[in-house]
């Protein structure tokens, strides 16, 4: 395979994915892949202007008892879904892109980072909508909000209230309620570790 000379947030973020042991092995299998992918695909695996497949960030909001998940209802497509965007040029981490999103999407001051380990990988085709865009190699984080935070509406999106983990929205994107249920159980085994 030919390997180009990656950059810093990069070699992180290969570091963070080769540390991380997912429970599930189809995340543990996507995860490989991911780790080829930026091996082969150097700096241009983060930037959206590299080329229509790139790595996103995204946060998974929860309250402080996890029974609640906040989601915003994504312009574009038209769902409910978790926190999270493109990776910017002054993000120093993948992981600090996430946090970044999460506070510009949700308007949540003092959200507490669940530590730079992911929790989740999720490649995923887009529609017509999402420009040049036309898979992103999504990269999933945790953050905790304070108690009674309360969300604030983003230019990036219609929507961002809070969802019992339980009772999701009918509108959610395809497999979402079983990629957060694997996110939550992520968080239960980096808890008891």
């Amino acid at each position: 395979m030919h390997r180009v000379s990656p950059s810093p947030i990069v070699d992180l973020l290969r570091a963070d994915l080769s540390a991380w042991a997912p429970l599930d092995d189809t995340q543990n299998e996507l995860r490989a892949e991911y780790i080829d992918f930026i091996c082969t695909q150097g700096a241009g695996s983060v930037r959206r202007t590299n080329g229509a497949q790139h790595l996103t960030a995204s946060c998974f909001v929860f309250d402080p008892g996890f029974a609640n998940v906040l989601l915003c209802f994504h312009k574009k497509g038209q769902f409910w879904v978790q926190l999270g965007g493109h990776i910017e040029a002054n993000d120093p981490s993948v992981a600090a892109s996430a946090f970044r999103e999460a506070f510009e999407e949700g308007g949540i001051a003092g959200l507490v980072p669940f530590g730079r380990t992911p929790v989740d990988v999720d490649r995923h085709g887009l529609g017509d909508g999402f420009g040049a865009c036309a898979v992103h190699w999504d990269i999933g984080y945790v953050a905790i909000a304070p108690t009674d935070a309360a969300p604030s509406v983003s230019d990036e999106s219609e929507a961002v209230a809070w969802w019992p983990v339980e009772t999701l929205p009918d509108n959610v994107p395809p497999g979402f309620a079983r990629r957060l249920a694997g996110v939550l159980q992520e968080l239960r085994a980096q808890s008891a570790r």
